[in-house]
């Protein structure tokens, strides 16, 4: 049997069911209740996705955003190793630490090139094989646990704490990217593309290279910052822009168009409070005083990447 997307939904949709039951199960969490049905509910979109009618996964995401807004998400204290025992195992092992992070990029891109090549029983490991770099990385993260295991002497279970200390960690913020890249999709099929690229026309002369050239860049940058996600802006800016001019008119070379633009929505990713779990989340961790200290230090950062992509996207498209 091949691996498909929907067997690591599933694998996900578990990890959320244990993390709710663990929270549910946790009276040190004042909000408890509230955060494993956050969780729950969350976790049912990944199993039951394909068999709920989209009016009821639709009420679900509703009640999340509800959860969510009325900060009824809270944090429990899992039973984790003291900070004496995290320091003595940091010590024994040393570089070894580094394996079962290094093994999950290794093994992505590894699945990744070697795809068409990979049959179980006779079918492919994947299919389809356009979804093998996510399941390639949904397996790698497994081998990377047993591999964690092994080295630190603990136990899945153990594992399983870890993540639901980092999720308790990450709040609600943990559902923005998924959320965030369905709105762009969304924007698109609501005609939101068409829209942008009739005001470019009509306002913005764009017979020259250079002005289409920045104001897709500028524009990736734009529309991240404003839904906190390059995910969510691509289809957006790339079908307003870049297929009608940079591809239609210029000729450009698709590949390098979608990879430089993405850089460029990820320019505006470093300077959004939307971006949550990427600048909120840190400060509130480092327990900064200033939510918003992380954006203020990275914007020129930002900026002078937007004006490389600019130059890089002009030259190499």
């Amino acid at each position: 049997m091949s691996l498909t997307l929907s067997h690591l939904f599933y694998l996900v949709g578990a990890i959320l069911v244990v993390v709710a039951v663990m929270t549910l199960l946790d009276s040190t969490n004042p909000k408890r209740y509230t955060t494993a049905l956050f969780w729950g509910l969350y976790a049912l979109g990944f199993l039951f996705g394909d068999f709920v009618p989209p009016m009821y996964v639709g009420v679900g995401v509703i009640v999340l955003a509800l959860i969510g807004g009325f900060n009824l998400v809270g944090a429990g204290s899992p039973n984790l190793p003291s900070t004496a025992e995290y320091v003595a195992s940091a010590k024994r092992l040393g570089s070894k630490l580094f394996i079962p992070a290094l093994t999950i990029p290794v093994l992505t891109m590894a699945g990744t090139l070697l795809a068409p090549y990979l049959f179980v029983g006779g079918q492919p490991l994947f299919s389809p094989l356009k979804d093998a770099t996510l399941l390639s990385m949904g397996l790698s993260c497994i081998i990377a646990l047993g591999l964690a295991c092994l080295l630190t002497k603990e136990t899945p279970v153990q594992g399983l704490s870890e993540a639901r200390r980092l999720i308790d960690a990450v709040g609600w913020a943990l559902v923005l990217p998924q959320m965030l890249g369905m709105l762009g999709l969304v924007f698109a099929d609501s005609g939101v593309g068409k829209a942008v690229e009739h005001l470019t026309i009509n306002y913005i002369n764009m017979d020259y290279r250079l002005v289409a050239v920045a104001i897709y860049a500028v524009g990736m940058a734009l529309f991240t910052i404003i839904m906190g996600n390059g995910f969510a802006a691509f289809p957006v800016m790339t079908g307003g822009i870049a297929v009608p001019f940079l591809i239609g008119v210029f000729h450009g070379n698709p590949a390098v168009i979608a990879a430089v633009g993405m850089l460029s929505g990820y320019c505006g990713t470093l300077m959004t409070p939307m971006a949550a779990n990427f600048n909120i989340v840190p400060a509130a961790l480092l327990e900064l005083p200033d939510r918003n200290a992380v954006i203020r230090v990275q914007i020129p950062t930002a900026l002078l990447l937007l004006c490389a992509n600019i130059v890089i996207l002009y030259v190499l498209m």
